[in-house]
């Protein structure tokens, strides 16, 4: 029997007075799989993001983690997944490691030592443990994010724009982490991003949205096979223009290839 997704929504929806930035989105993340949110500015990526993790809530729609639903079990699934914003929120008063050890407290990690060292490690951030934000690159900043998105590991992990701020080596190292987490640690992971090379480089899948609603989802090479009539070396760059230049046509899925 299949197993139920780590990240599910349902008729997701996300409305501003009458506007809605979110307009029926249906998502099913397996453990394992990463997948690509992409889509012009002002699509509904981060506001659909931000209500899976439950940072605002929906308007409309069922949303689960782990099968924990988030409206009537909103700890148990926030406990279970990790949501890095695309500008850091650290605490002007607490150096790098406090933030760590902070965050295990509340997540009640019991090898706080250990992690705090391995992430400082993966994310080159030793010699900067006891250093305030303040003191920090825009880079570091979102490595010490990250680092604390990690901390607990969460099986359900949202990413919006990671690379912000990151020089080449701190890209490679994200992307690294990011297949790492869902490959060899089973989460899933929906990463949002302008940096389409990311996405390509990374991601099971993709799902482009425009103005809130669903143009289509599914693997890069199953969506060429889909639209028809394109080189199978067609770039994510070039797809998403074809993609996000069309009409408002009805959304269309495709089964992964």
């Amino acid at each position: 029997m299949e197993s139920r997704p780590v990240i599910e929504a349902v008729g997701l929806v996300k409305r501003y007075d009458r506007t809605a930035a979110v307009n029926g989105l249906d998502f099913a993340i397996a453990g394992g799989t990463i997948l690509g949110l992409v889509g012009p500015n002002g699509a509904g990526k981060t506001t659909s993001m931000r209500c899976m993790a439950g940072i605002i809530p929906a308007t409309e729609g069922r949303i689960a983690i782990a099968g924990h639903d988030l409206a009537t079990e909103p700890l148990a699934s926030k406990r279970r997944l990790a949501f890095v914003p695309d500008t850091p929120h650290l605490f002007d008063y607490l150096t790098v490691e406090e933030h760590l050890r902070f965050a295990g407290r509340l997540y009640g990690v019991t090898d706080v030592d250990e992690r705090i060292e391995t992430l400082l490690t993966e994310f080159e951030l030793l010699d900067r443990r006891h250093h305030l934000p303040g003191s920090l690159s825009r880079g570091m900043k979102q490595k010490a994010a990250i680092c604390l998105g990690f901390l607990h590991d969460p099986v359900a992990i949202f990413l919006d724009e990671p690379l912000t701020g990151l020089d080449p080596i701190g890209i490679r190292r994200m992307k690294n982490a990011i297949s790492r987490r869902a490959k060899e640690q089973g989460a899933a992971v929906l990463v949002s991003s302008h940096q389409l090379e990311l996405i390509e480089e990374t991601c099971d899948e993709i799902y482009v949205i425009k103005r809130g609603r669903k143009v289509i989802s599914g693997s890069i090479s199953a969506i060429r096979a889909e639209l028809g009539g394109l080189p199978e070396d067609l770039s994510l760059e070039d797809l998403f223009f074809r993609l996000t230049e069309r009409g408002d046509e009805e959304p269309a899925e495709v089964e992964p290839r």
